[in-house]
């Protein structure tokens, strides 16, 4: 995860998700992760779901990605996306270097880009119920 090695990098991807200039290609699950690592160390009223939700709107509209039933923004990976950061987060201390931090989280089950799948059937997580709210998990309980 050399693109995200340090916390000079994590805040300009940080700044320039908030500021919907990032391009599309380095918006990866590393990125929506230090987003919200971010976000949640130094703007933590921006990590309320629907203030995420909005930078996570305005970034798909920067990027041309249309918000609908079928693709861009989905409330329930986000919501669900946000806990294991926060949880993630919570587990280290305040001065701990957020490189460190995403690096834990990225060692960790959240890492892998189907996490989700532990704790949602697929047919559920991807319905346009969850992509809309927030559903919670049919598999297992969230762990956070």
């Amino acid at each position: 995860m050399t693109e995200l090695d340090n916390d000079a990098k994590i805040e300009t991807l940080a700044l320039r998700a908030l500021g919907a200039t990032l391009p599309r290609p380095e918006w990866t699950h590393a990125a929506h992760f230090a987003l919200a690592l971010w976000v949640l160390r130094h703007k933590p009223a921006q990590g309320a779901p629907e203030a995420f939700r909005e930078i996570i709107l305005r970034l798909n509209a920067f990027h041309g990605t249309p918000n609908t039933d079928s693709e861009g923004y989905h409330h329930t990976i986000t919501i669900a996306s946000l806990g294991a950061a926060r949880h993630v987060l919570d587990r280290h201390g305040l001065e701990e270097p957020l490189e460190r931090v995403l690096a834990a989280l990225m060692d960790s089950e959240y890492g892998r880009s189907d996490w989700l799948l532990a704790y949602w059937s697929r047919e559920l997580l991807f319905s346009v119920e969850a992509r809309r709210g927030w559903l919670p998990p049919d598999l297992a309980i969230l762990p956070f």
